[in-house]
């Protein structure tokens, strides 16, 4: 099943960027976020992440 980049926003929402793949994870975990998200998340190439719309770029085609 998928998500939307939007419910991935939301579970990373006020996180402090740059951000490793790590710690969006862990950001998530720690707001509930549901697993579809976090499979999304655990799927991201392991690199540091600028701000949300790199995570959205990544994220984009899953």
């Amino acid at each position: 099943m998928q998500t939307s980049p939007i419910e991935v926003q939301k579970a990373l929402k006020n996180m402090d960027y740059p951000a490793k793949k790590q710690q969006l994870i862990e950001h998530a975990k720690k707001h509930k976020a549901d697993s579809k998200v976090m499979e999304v998340l655990e799927e991201l190439p392991e690199k540091e992440y600028t701000n949300a719309a790199d995570v959205s770029k990544a994220f984009s085609g899953k």
